[in-house]
C-alpha cells in the first residue's frame, strides 16, 4: 500500500526550490554573484534606498548573511551606501550604473532558469502555480513581496 500523502506538498516544494536555486547559483557564477548577492542587487535595483536589513527580511535570510553579501557588492562597485535620512543606524543602498547592468544580466539569467525549470508545464499550469505560490508567500512572508516599505 502506498502512502498518498508522500511526497508531501512541502517536500515537493522544497525539492523544486533546491533544483531552481542550484541551477540559478551555478548560472550566476558567470556574473560572479551568489544567490544572496543576486537578491541584494535585485532589491536595490528595484527599490533604491532600501536597507540591507529590509533586503534580508524580504529574502528570508539573516541580517548578518545579507550584510556580508552587501559589503562584497559595495567592494565590487555594484552597490553604494548612503546615510539614511532619519536613522543613524541604517544605510540606504543604491545600485551603481555597473550594478544596474549586472542586475539586468542576472535577471535575464534567472528568467532563463525559470523558463527551463517550468518548461514541462503548459501556460495555464504555469499561471496557476504562480498565482498559488504568490498567495502562499503573501500570507506567510509578505515582506518577500514588498516593493517599498520605507514610506
Amino acid at each position: 500500500m502506498t502512502d498518498a500523502s508522500f511526497p508531501t506538498t512541502g517536500y515537493l516544494a522544497w525539492q523544486f526550490s533546491q533544483i531552481v536555486a542550484g541551477r540559478l547559483e551555478r548560472a550566476l557564477r558567470a556574473e560572479e554573484l551568489t544567490l544572496a548577492q543576486h537578491n541584494a542587487l535585485q532589491q536595490a535595483a528595484r527599490t533604491p534606498g532600501v536597507s540591507a536589513a529590509e533586503i534580508a527580511r524580504r529574502s528570508g535570510i539573516t541580517a548578518q548573511s545579507m550584510g556580508a553579501a552587501v559589503s562584497q557588492l559595495v567592494e565590487r562597485g555594484l552597490l553604494r551606501r548612503e546615510p539614511h535620512p532619519t536613522s543613524r543606524r541604517s544605510m540606504c543602498l543604491y545600485a551603481t550604473d555597473e550594478g544596474l547592468s549586472a542586475a539586468a544580466r542576472a535577471a535575464s539569467i534567472a528568467a532563463r532558469i525559470e523558463a527551463d525549470t517550468t518548461s514541462p508545464l503548459g501556460t495555464d499550469d504555469k499561471e496557476t502555480i504562480h498565482r498559488l505560490l504568490h498567495h502562499l508567500v503573501e500570507q506567510l512572508n509578505p515582506d518577500a513581496l514588498a516593493v517599498d516599505s520605507r514610506s
